[in-house]
């Protein structure tokens, strides 16, 4: 055991609440039988985070001790809440969901998988197999709500969906970032520990950050440039910095053009969009682009960086692809300082290009195509409330709440009610698994083991850190993988394998990093050397492994080991997406494009219920307006409005101020905790209103089927 200088002990982890993965140290005394008993702060000893921490670290004690926390699993009998045994349980679950089954067939259980998922080890390495073995194609996740336009360009591009660049942000000088916020999400598909620190020194070294975004955001306040955008007009400023790529010959494959093909196709692209058009459609001055043009382009490092408010748009997928094609052409890709691949120790890429993986089948209703083995979420609450053959009578939801976190939450809330049968794998009776017949909770992250998986596969450095649990669960209370194991076995034709019988997750992990690039039986010169689990663990603060380094064509999985800079699917989905834009009529005083909003104290809809985090001011539920669009409409700070959609109405308090564009409204996700039989008293109390009660489910990225909350028409009036 470690210990600190006053005697008591100490333990290093990771913290799992959100992408940064900074380190935390724990000093703490036995017993641990409440939050006292433990100290939580920054690993200043960490390789990767160096001392970086946010507010969120203070939640791993709170939630672990929160009261209102479900610790064994629970039933409804005549509307109340009972605690049942694990044994039984398992029982209800089979009985529910094989009944269902038996009478309406396979595809009657709908699956939906919550962002927690990727922030616990057992549910990553355990999950795939229990979607498998209960075999509905009706699978859906928070994925196609947030990154799906990343993996699905990675996949066509570069052949796999797994396979996402990301900026070396330690090393550039010109960095332009798009519908981001990394001091809100701490960095997101760029897994960047003390990212505000990171961005403080390209400027302190005489570099440039910009930002286009319609809001003053808290990254806007460090950066040193800020520029306004129409929301959902980032495609257009894109195509004008191909058009100015072209036009003055700044294109430069350089140890690249072998390992690019349908170059010519980006040709005839180029040339669609000038800068005098795309300053109509933005709202930023042509010359401003052209600025921002040149500045890049004759930058020696530099990276286009694009993310929520890109991909959450309806052209969510073709913005993320002109972002690569941007970064490729200027020379920016797979060098320091440019757009670029992490070499994580435990690789999740397979080695050969993975068979189409889009398409494959659609969803009853509107017919949406799947996307490696899921439908988008936005497709969901209407395969419930649907009637018909092939409506979905059963629910699974696994660490998740669509009812606040899904298009037309107010839909599914509805829709679920009177379902045959639905069961949730959750620590809390939130808005969603109120509705359940069956919750099984599972232990608290830290009476788990942690390791990274997806966060280190696109992190701005390589790295490997294992978190061994600190709390031991009791006897009775199975971890989150055993739970898993047990209904995979349940709905398994033939039950497990002696292999998978055998599998933890950290044999799992010890597998992965024996056999990794950096690990001892990856090459015999690593025998001695390499990575291995027990390494990491004695390591304790977690191992660096390197900057990011060039890695093409290596990294490369597509079948010829080329990049395809212009998938048909692509070409054509553009050609569509300007068609439409240009029919795009201008807007009444009414009507506003609805923007999200995020703060560093909270994820999603996790952690409202703790008090520390959420009593901060900066966790507000307030519809934020331009002072000059709320003057035409007679709105003053504080007033109560009327915000509605064709999906319903939500009442919110305005918040007026000069910093969003004029047409434009912010409201947060994750808040309307005001449902009945919602459990904790605090997060009813901090409720607010759910924003995504008058988010359009219809309204998606046509080509890849991500939810489009990002740019959707709303009216507004006052109270």
């Amino acid at each position: 055991m470690n210990k600190s200088d006053d005697g008591s002990l100490l333990h290093y982890r990771v913290c799992n609440y959100c992408e940064a993965m900074c380190g935390l140290k724990i000093e703490y005394t036995l017993p641990i039988t409440s939050e006292d008993d433990l100290k939580i702060s920054a690993d200043k000893d960490d390789p990767f985070s160096q001392g970086s921490i946010c507010p969120k670290a203070q939640a791993l004690s709170i939630l672990h001790f929160d009261k209102e926390k479900l610790r064994y699993p629970v039933k409804k009998m005549n509307g109340t809440w009972v605690k049942t045994s694990w044994d039984e349980a398992y029982d209800l679950v089979e009985k529910g969901i094989k009944s269902v089954q038996d009478q309406y067939g396979t595809d009657a259980i709908g699956t939906y998988l919550g962002n927690p998922i990727v922030h616990n080890l057992g549910m990553m390495l355990f999950i795939s197999k229990f979607t498998k073995a209960i075999g509905s194609k009706n699978l859906f996740s928070a994925t196609s709500m947030d990154q799906l336009p990343h993996h699905f360009v990675s996949h066509f591009m570069f052949g796999h969906e797994m396979r996402i660049p990301i900026p070396d942000i330690d090393n550039t000088e010109y960095m332009i970032m798009i519908g981001a916020n990394p001091l809100a999400s701490n960095g997101s598909i760029m897994t960047s520990a003390g990212v505000r620190k990171r961005l403080k020194s390209i400027i302190e070294d005489g570099g440039k950050v910009v930002l286009l975004d319609p809001r003053k955001n808290e990254t806007a306040r460090l950066v040193s440039e800020h520029l306004y955008v129409v929301p959902g007009s980032d495609i257009y400023f894109l195509l004008a910095l191909l058009y100015i790529a072209f036009r003055d010959s700044h294109v430069d494959l350089g140890r690249l053009q072998p390992y690019v093909k349908n170059f010519d196709q980006i040709v005839p692209i180029s040339k669609k969009v000038t800068p005098a058009y795309a300053s109509e459609k933005t709202g930023i001055d042509d010359k401003e682009i052209e600025r921002l043009a040149s500045e890049f382009f004759q930058s020696k490092k530099a990276v286009i960086y694009g993310r929520m408010g890109v991909c959450t748009q309806s052209n969510g997928g073709l913005n993320q692809w002109l972002i690569n094609i941007l970064n490729i052409i200027s020379g920016n890709f797979d060098t320091p300082g440019g757009m670029m691949f992490t070499a994580p120790a435990i690789e999740l890429a397979r080695e050969k290009q993975q068979k189409n993986i889009f398409g494959r089948f659609n969803s009853r209703v509107r017919g949406l195509k799947e996307f490696s083995g899921e439908l988008p979420v936005s497709a969901m609450a209407e395969e419930f409330s649907v009637e018909g053959k092939g409506q979905l009578k059963a629910f699974i939801t696994v660490c998740g709440n669509p009812v606040l976190t899904s298009p037309n939450g107010r839909l599914l809330d509805d829709s679920i009610k009177d379902i045959d049968f639905m069961v949730s794998i959750d620590n809390y009776i939130n808005e969603t698994t109120r509705h359940a017949d069956l919750i099984l909770p599972t232990p608290s992250g830290l009476e788990i083991d942690h390791y990274d998986l997806i966060f280190n596969a696109i992190s701005v450095n390589n790295n490997a850190k294992f978190s061994e649990a600190l709390i031991k669960v009791e006897e009775d209370r199975p971890y989150d993988w055993q739970v898993l194991k047990e209904l995979t076995k349940r709905f398994s034709k033939n039950g497990l394998s002696l292999i998978d019988r055998a599998m933890t997750p950290r044999l799992i992990i010890n597998i992965g990093l024996l056999t990794g690039v950096y690990g001892r039986l990856s090459s015999p010169k690593r025998w001695f050397s390499g990575l291995s689990l027990k390494k990491v663990i004695d390591s304790k603060h977690g191992i660096s492994l390197g900057s990011l380094r060039p890695s093409i064509p290596g990294i490369l999985i597509t079948h010829d080991k080329k990049i395809d800079l212009a998938p048909d699917i692509f070409v054509e989905a553009l050609q569509k997406a300007l068609e439409v834009e240009s029919e795009n009529r201008i807007l009444d005083k009414e009507e506003f494009r609805l923007i999200g909003r995020r703060d560093l104290f909270t994820n999603n809809s996790w952690m409202h219920q703790v008090k520390r985090l959420s009593s901060n001011k900066n966790v507000r539920c307030t519809a934020m307006l331009h002072k000059s669009s709320a003057s035409v409409l007679q709105i003053e700070d504080g007033d109560e409005i009327i915000v509605r959609s064709n999906a319903g109405e939500i009442r919110i308090v305005a918040e007026v101020n000069e910093e969003i564009v004029a047409g434009v409204v912010s409201i947060p996700h994750g808040f309307g905790h005001t449902r009945e039989d919602t459990q904790n008293s605090h997060a009813r109390a901090k409720a607010g209103v759910s924003v995504n009660d008058i988010t359009d489910h219809n309204v998606i990225d046509p080509l890849t089927g991500n939810a489009a909350f990002s740019g959707q028409i709303v009216t507004i009036r006052k109270v």
